[in-house]
């Protein structure tokens, strides 16, 4: 197969600066270099490569959009953008360790924080000191966090948490988890570090996707969390949604990388393999599923950066964010298929990463928010009227 080369039909890269293309040119190498050769052995066996994530932190990509007093890249959400796209073409576990350490781990560190908690722990993360995770779902509670069953009780010197998470990327690997649980009915925040005593973190085995990605419960049995390790301002349940936005974001940056890659593969699977006496790239239906794929990703594309220039200048609000993660994750996912549709057999070996991106991204279409609630969360924008209930 052919190296990959840069999908850019309506020629977005002009409305990039320079450090901006810098940015995604450095993640794109370390993808093809460090990425590519290793990830269909990981993912066949289920692990996931932590070998590389120094590497990652080398490059700046773990909080890149949070101040340099920090030890961060503080650059813009392009920036970020582009290095999650960039990271998903090698595969979306990898992207989703990046997006939890940074939007979901760093960035209510940064945003509700303590100066002493900021001062401590984002260096920390941002050089993988230290790896982070966040535990919001339940076993229970998905779509509807606000039912939690994770308690905090109030004690001398601290809090005791009482409670369970499931499906927590990096939960087993992680030295902080960023947990939310109900105190007096109130959502609160917590950094519950490795080692607490009662607290576990299991690994989630058996999965059909993500299987380059760890996957974990956690538990919390009598945990004591002193006051130190409350975040101060992150209070109700508007502070960890304000998290996921962080991480929707990402992710709707970073499934054009799965795109991208299935369309390449396609396209240059397509230009040379003959049948009936003829590259089957000279058929008509396999030209129109191929104008498909790049129709999607040009749209996906300007779509994204339009998202992030609002997102620089303080004016994206959640809807654009679940318009961008419901359109792109049900796109990429079509994309991958149609791709299998043109390698035909070819299509489910792990010579060619097509059924790899497919599996994952029927994972990526559903975390962060289900493309139904997505859906829903935009009609009660454009309508005035919930159905959430």
């Amino acid at each position: 197969m052919e190296k990959f080369k840069n999908v850019d039909y309506f020629h977005t890269d002009d409305l990039l600066t320079e450090d901006e293309i810098m940015v995604r040119n450095s993640v794109r190498e370390f993808t093809d270099n460090e990425v590519l050769p290793i990830i269909e052995k990981h993912y066949q066996m289920g692990t996931y490569p932590a070998e590389i994530i120094p590497k990652l932190a080398e490059l700046g990509v773990f909080g890149i959009t949070l101040p340099a007093k920090y030890g961060c890249a503080e650059m813009n959400n392009v920036a970020y953008g582009l290095a999650m796209q960039e990271l998903e073409r090698g595969d979306s576990g990898l992207r989703s360790f990046a997006s939890v350490q940074s939007a979901l781990v760093m960035y209510p560190i940064f945003t509700f924080g303590s100066d002493a908690q900021k001062e401590f722990w984002l260096p920390k993360l941002a050089s993988a000191e230290k790896i982070g995770c966040f535990g919001l779902t339940e076993p229970d509670y998905g779509s509807n966090p606000g039912g939690m069953l994770t308690t905090a009780v109030k004690v001398d010197g601290g809090y005791l948490l009482n409670g369970a998470k499931m499906w927590i990327t990096n939960g087993t690997i992680a030295d902080i988890a960023v947990v939310w649980a109900k105190y007096n009915g109130l959502v609160k925040g917590f950094l519950v570090e490795k080692g607490f005593k009662g607290f576990e973190a299991p690994e989630m085995k058996g999965k059909h996707s993500l299987r380059a990605s760890v996957t974990s419960e956690l538990i919390f049995q009598d945990v004591f969390v002193p006051e130190a390790n409350v975040l101060p301002d992150a209070e109700g349940l508007k502070a960890p949604l304000m998290c996921l936005n962080q991480a929707r974001y990402g992710i709707a940056w970073g499934v054009v990388g799965s795109m991208m890659s299935c369309y390449h593969t396609a396209l240059e699977y397509a230009k040379s393999r003959i049948q009936f006496g003829k590259p089957i790239a000279g058929f008509q239906l396999t030209q129109q599923k191929l104008v498909y794929m790049i129709t999607e990703i040009s749209k996906a594309q300007l779509l994204n950066i339009r998202m992030a220039h609002l997102k620089d200048q303080n004016k994206v609000k959640h809807t654009h964010i679940s318009l961008a993660k419901r359109n792109n994750c049900e796109i990429a996912l079509d994309i991958a298929r149609v791709a299998r549709e043109i390698l035909g057999a070819n299509g489910i070996l792990d010579e060619y990463p097509v059924m790899r991106h497919s599996n994952n991204l029927e994972s990526v279409k559903t975390y962060e928010g289900t493309h139904e609630m997505h859906t829903l969360i935009i009609g009660e924008d454009i309508t005035g009227l919930s159905a959430f209930e």
